[in-house]
């Protein structure tokens, strides 16, 4: 790989940006495209498929054959609550490879004995996130606490920031109040409804288990089927 290639490679990985190096087997060629360019690049749909898919390969197009290396960020879960929800989500999660943080300003709640193995952050969202890195486009964030003074901050920022799963606990009473404080700050319908709640596909979840079940399940809908959709 040419040293120009690989420098904006490795600038696109530390900026938790998508990439995708397109290398002709033929005649040893090398491209590279990033989330910015894929919309105007001839091969848009393929590699839109890739990027959704997050897997490299071969393929061919225009009768040439041509090696895909995929980049994609790692898929962030952060959850808001050290909740019993939470404790049932967290090693699911973690099982399907996504990098976990759990954020909730109540000590007595966010201890390494119920979250063992799960980076904990016992601070405000809005002082967390100084420890976490900024939100992306690569990140989920699931507000469980059912507290506005600890999961209205989040959301802001999870909406903000565009993250591509934005859920939340709590009845659709409770959701209207949500919508109540969220227009007052500024969000528009369009960025409000992106917000799934009550959180959760509806599975008839009871237990804190099967909630975490119906969450981790509409969070992996949502990555497989939306997150690409911004780049098309």
């Amino acid at each position: 790989m040419r040293l120009d290639l690989l420098q904006r490679l490795n600038a696109e990985r530390a900026a938790r940006r998508a990439a995708i190096l397109v290398t002709d087997t033929g005649e040893g060629s090398q491209r590279l495209v990033t989330e910015a360019d894929l919309a105007s690049d001839p091969l848009a749909e393929t590699l839109r498929e890739r990027l959704q898919s997050g897997r490299s390969g071969l393929v061919e197009a225009e009768g040439r054959s041509l090696f895909l290396t995929v980049q994609v960020p790692p898929i962030r879960l952060v959850v808001i609550g050290a909740v019993h929800i939470s404790q049932a989500l967290c090693p699911m999660a973690a099982s399907l490879d996504l990098d976990v943080a759990v954020i909730d300003p109540r000590t007595a709640f966010a201890t390494p004995e119920r979250f063992p193995g799960v980076r904990l952050i016992a601070e405000w969202p809005d002082v967390a996130w100084e420890a976490l890195g900024p939100l992306d486009r690569y990140t989920a964030v699931a507000a469980l606490t059912h507290d506005p003074k600890i999961d209205d901050p989040a959301l802001t920022a999870a909406l903000t920031a565009e993250c591509f799963y934005v859920g939340a606990l709590g009845s659709r009473k409770t959701h209207g109040r949500r919508v109540e404080r969220l227009t007052q700050a500024g969000f528009s319908e369009a960025q409000i409804a992106r917000i799934h709640a009550p959180i959760g596909l509806d599975l008839g979840a009871v237990s804190p288990a099967e909630i975490a079940v119906s969450i981790l399940a509409q969070i992996v809908a949502t990555l497989r089927k939306d997150r690409i959709k911004a780049t098309s």
